[in-house]
């Protein structure tokens, strides 16, 4: 999901300094929603459990995207199924170019010994970087965000005081080693409901995470659980409305992001050295697990690389400071 959203503000950013430009984003279908409101942009869902299941589905998916007599093929995934359309778009003429993802610096980032601790290039520069070999020169330092639009019905009845400051919350990511201890995130959902001025959004999905959103959410009255309760289409709706989303290295900071919205991570094993930090944020929004503490930090790339003694990492982000972060945030918008 974070890897579909991170895409979004390039292909706002193409469409709007090339408008000669259409485009056809291909994904799963759960992800057109993000391109909804994009001009010129068309959306084609692959269908990965039936038509365009296995070797002979990605023939079939070749077939149809080259029924749409494309120009230009970018591969802002460069896994192995999109490889496999991008050799045959090449072989038949269509100018190709393929997302490069630094692994050799995302190596030396998070290996344990001689360790190089530097910014990598961003997903976003490395999205510009596939354009530009395509020959189109992308800017992203005047970044446009779509129009804030109405409150969607559904969510009438979840969002009664409106004239509150709305804080999005998503404390959960795949990997264990990206997720804040529920017991801090507790203090955090605690200190921050004491605010009278404040409502807070939780987001997550599944009965696991439901029932232990509830948890967090205790007898807080201004503390909303929105997981489960409404479809995708209006949880981006209500994100659209928030002053500020609290969230994990997950998808939720992405899909924040790409819709213009201030947004606050929490870093564990991974870090934002990487290149995966929310699109257009300031470097003080990431807030990191102490390194002077446990120096091998990062660990990994995607969360998921689990080293002996760094279980606890994310137990060096204290609440209070968390919450100071977006309190801070929050006041910004007064100034």
């Amino acid at each position: 999901m974070g890897d579909v959203a991170m895409t979004v503000p390039v292909v706002r950013a193409l469409i709007a300094q090339h408008p000669d430009v259409r485009v056809t984003v291909v994904s799963r279908p759960f992800f057109k929603p993000f391109f909804k409101d994009i001009e010129r942009v068309d959306f084609f869902p692959i269908d990965v459990k039936k038509r365009h299941k296995g070797f002979a589905g990605l023939l079939r998916l070749y077939s149809d995207l080259k029924a749409l007599k494309v120009d230009y093929f970018a591969d802002f995934h460069n896994v192995l199924r999109s490889q496999i359309i991008r050799t045959l778009f090449s072989l038949s003429g269509v100018k190709v170019a393929a997302l490069d993802k630094g692994r050799e610096g995302k190596k030396e980032l998070t290996r344990a010994e001689n360790k190089i601790f530097k910014q990598l290039p961003t997903m976003f520069a490395n999205h510009q970087r596939t354009l530009a070999s395509l020959g189109f020169a992308v800017d992203l330092t005047h970044p446009q965000f779509p129009t804030t639009p109405d409150l969607a019905p559904e969510l009438l009845q979840y969002t009664k005081d409106q004239d509150t400051y709305w804080i999005g919350i998503a404390p959960f990511a795949q990997y264990d080693t990206k997720v804040y201890p529920l017991s801090l995130m507790q203090q955090v959902i605690d200190t921050l409901a004491e605010r009278e001025k404040s409502t807070i959004f939780l987001f997550g999905g599944g009965e696991k995470e439901i029932a232990l959103l509830n948890q967090l959410k205790r007898d807080n009255y201004n503390v909303i659980v929105m997981a489960g309760k409404v479809k995708f289409d209006a949880e981006l709706n209500l994100i659209q409305h928030l002053d500020v989303m609290l969230s994990m290295d997950s998808g939720n900071a992405h899909i924040a992001a790409m819709l213009g919205k201030k947004v606050v991570t929490l870093w564990g094993a991974t870090h934002p050295y990487a290149g995966f930090a929310p699109f257009n944020q300031p470097a003080d929004y990431c807030i990191t697990a102490d390194r002077e503490q446990y120096p091998l930090l990062p660990t990994s790339v995607y969360g998921n690389k689990e080293v002996e003694g760094y279980k606890d990492v994310m137990q060096t982000i204290d609440p209070q400071m968390v919450c100071n972060k977006i309190i801070e945030v929050i006041n910004s918008d007064k100034k």
